[in-house]
């Protein structure tokens, strides 16, 4: 028994193969890539220095304002990191979204190149 492919049609007719062969797609990744990657590993380099540094050293038991310890200013700081990557995400987004407007623009004019 044969297996036939099942097409889709495309609403928009774009062709999504030479889009993502163009340049401004391809740009448009890159830059993703650039910002995406090391707040990624700067993310998780800072959220799990916290349990490894409590779970292997005292570094962060001694007192940093009165009775708090460094331990809990890290894990606070935590809270800041969190929401000020995410305040910079969102506006590299707005960014990311012009570029985006620009493919859309291209392929609509059928310059994928």
């Amino acid at each position: 028994m044969a297996v036939k492919k099942q097409s889709f049609s495309d609403p928009v007719g774009a062709n999504y193969e030479a889009i993502a062969q163009s340049a401004s797609f391809r740009a448009l990744i890159q830059a993703k890539k650039r910002f995406i990657v090391p707040a990624t590993v700067f993310f998780f380099v800072f959220y799990f220095t916290l349990p490894v540094l409590t779970s292997y050293s005292k570094a962060l038991n001694a007192p940093a304002i009165g009775p708090v310890s460094w331990a809990w200013l890290f894990a606070f700081a935590q809270f800041i990191m969190t929401w000020a990557l995410c305040i910079l995400y969102s506006k590299r987004a707005a960014q990311f979204d012009a570029i985006v407007e620009q493919v859309k623009q291209e392929a609509k004019e059928g310059g994928n190149a």
